[in-house]
């Protein structure tokens, strides 16, 4: 984002980011056991937000790691063995109900599901000697929350670290199990740049009644 603040505390329409991420999953489901992860050098900083917002979804908070799969890895030690466990970003704020419940309702029945949307722009691939054209149909852009049972993860991350874990799907793929892709939410950004976070206040903005 360029600024000092982390993207997840930037205030989305009067609250942070990170809040109105947890806001989303607990209007889905406020039986959800949620756990944050965060650099440890951020979790004062959390802390003092949930005061400043009076902040009251209750919550755990685990030490985030050197990379994706070490944080989440962190978070699984504060889940209850045996959960259906979803993975999200915590800057995709935009995140659909629809998308969350279909997501845990083909986990449940299949094992994991991953929320997915096709490009609507031309897709071209980078080659040795220049690129060359990819058809759309062919691609999908992955999103969150990534929901697994709880097995495939407790198996998956036994696995040694490598760069080629891009997210929990690589991990869970690389020990064995197949992917089930689902229909995102083509809303559902995991916001990078100040031109994200302006589409998020207008989209809040214009669809949705957060909390005060």
């Amino acid at each position: 984002m360029g600024g000092k603040i982390p993207k997840q505390f930037i205030e989305l329409v009067k609250r942070p980011v990170l809040m109105r991420t947890i806001d989303k999953f607990y209007e889905y489901d406020s039986k959800l056991e949620i756990v944050v992860v965060l650099p440890l050098d951020l979790i004062r900083i959390w802390e003092k937000a949930c005061m400043e917002y009076n902040f009251k979804i209750v919550h755990k908070v685990a030490i985030g790691g050197e990379s994706r799969y070490h944080s989440v890895k962190s978070g699984l030690f504060a889940v209850t063995p045996g959960s259906l466990t979803a993975i999200h970003d915590v800057v995709r704020p935009l995140v659909s109900i629809d998308t969350i419940k279909t997501c845990f309702k083909i986990a449940e029945e299949k094992g994991n599901a991953v929320p997915a949307i096709q490009p609507v722009e031309s897709v071209r691939a980078l080659t040795g000697t220049g690129n060359r054209v990819i058809q759309r149909e062919d691609v999908q852009l992955i999103q969150t929350p990534q929901v697994f049972i709880w097995e495939q993860l407790e198996n998956a991350y036994e696995q040694d670290f490598t760069t080629e874990f891009t997210d929990d799907a690589s991990v869970v793929e690389t020990y064995g199990f197949r992917i089930n892709l689902v229909e995102g939410n083509r809303e559902n950004i995991k916001i990078t740049t100040p031109t994200d976070m302006k589409f998020a206040e207008l989209y809040f903005s214009a669809y949705s009644s957060p909390p005060a």
